[in-house]
């Protein structure tokens, strides 16, 4: 089959978990046979990141507006390159490419398939032109597509939202460990001056929708419980690390919070292992990719019940917990209480994700979908 999967940027920084998706299922797809084209704009994409797909043809549009990732590109030009497709993978939603490629799909008679993964809310800023979106095409788009897929069963109801009664699958994020193998020996705690003290990681954009702030709220009302315990924040800054920074001073715990921005690789995977504990508070995700990330190096976990991922504690990997302060706060002491328990978490956690969630499995699952799609189409 020949797939193309859009995405509006291929930028690892701040593309978020769309793009990880986005390169895990290119990747899953091309070692299985299939010819695979990532179709993106040229917002964060580098030569290294290019190289990291080979076989995996990437056509990268200019960016006129990286805000709204608005491509330079004809009809026309875009026409010729869908036209080439057997099917077409678009992700997310907030973008006019999206749009303007199931317009043509639609022309031509070639099927497309939307993974929202959990952005079809009207949530942050923007509202109103999000509103817009949906009203000049972003509803259409989404009614019209041969299947949605959805990371997780909560994303169901905001199909139903849109007006969108057809078909739909559960496909989840998936995970492949070889890239969470450290090729080089990074001391993590001593890259950052933590010496041998015991942190908390948060890993993620410094944004309101990952609920940074909840969490360093949450660590302030229970520090003095938490003995020496630290709390790194791994992320790059979408407009709250200053204010997260004026908060630990002002609580006096400056000197156990520490912002280290975005990491990557190797130095990513080295967090993890270094980590006692990895916390997600968001109040929205669809399926944290992170807690893949967290159980591929057996690391337990305390996440919120927005992040589509209650099974973690149903097999005794980490706690569940709601998206408020006092909760999160009550689960760090409960959780870090009990240190001994961390590393028997943290290995439930591995087992269940390399059991359920390795890209080899979840790459088959997007191939039979693709393969129904077409015979019905």
């Amino acid at each position: 089959m020949k797939i193309i999967n859009v995405n509006m940027s291929f930028d690892p920084v701040s593309g978020g978990g769309t793009v990880e998706r986005t390169f895990q299922l290119s990747r899953s797809l091309t070692s299985k046979g299939h010819e695979c084209t990532i179709l993106t704009t040229d917002v964060g994409l580098t030569h290294e990141r290019k190289k990291s797909l080979p076989g995996v043809k990437i056509i990268a549009l200019p960016c006129m507006n990286k805000r709204f990732y608005v491509p330079r590109v004809t009809f026309s030009k875009l026409k010729q390159i869908v036209n080439n497709a057997d099917v077409i993978h678009i992700m997310g939603h907030w973008t006019l490419l999206n749009i303007m490629v199931a317009r043509i799909a639609n022309h031509l008679n070639i099927p497309y398939v939307v993974c929202p993964a959990g952005a079809l809310p009207i949530y942050g800023r923007s509202k109103i032109l999000k509103s817009i979106y949906n009203f000049l095409g972003g509803r259409k788009l989404i009614c019209e597509a041969k299947r949605l897929i959805a990371i997780s069963p909560d994303e169901f109801h905001h199909f139903v939202s849109y007006g969108y009664f057809g078909d739909s699958v559960i496909i989840p994020n998936g995970i492949e460990p070889d890239d969470y193998q450290v090729e080089h020996d990074i001391d993590f705690k001593s890259k950052y001056d933590l010496s041998d003290k015991p942190f908390v990681l948060f890993l993620g954009r410094l944004n309101h929708i990952k609920g940074p702030d909840l969490l360093l709220e949450a660590f302030i009302n229970c520090c003095t419980q938490l003995y020496d315990y630290h709390i790194v924040f791994a992320g790059p800054d979408e407009g709250l690390r200053k204010e997260l920074e004026d908060r630990a001073s002002d609580a006096g715990i400056k000197d156990r919070v520490h912002f280290v921005g975005f990491v990557g690789g190797d130095l990513k995977t080295a967090a993890l292992h270094a980590a006692d504990l990895l916390v997600i508070p968001s109040r929205q995700e669809a399926m944290s990719i992170v807690v893949l990330e967290a159980g591929v190096t057996t690391t337990p976990v305390l996440i919120t019940n927005k992040c589509g991922f209650d099974s973690v504690s149903d097999v005794d990997g980490g706690l569940v917990v709601d998206d408020t302060i006092g909760a999160i706060a009550e689960g760090l002491t409960v959780i870090l209480d009990s240190p001994e328990k961390l590393d028997s978490m943290g290995k439930k956690l591995h087992n269940y994700i390399v059991d359920n969630y390795l890209w080899d499995k979840i790459g088959d699952q997007h191939i039979q979908l693709y393969e129904e799609v077409l015979l019905q189409n």
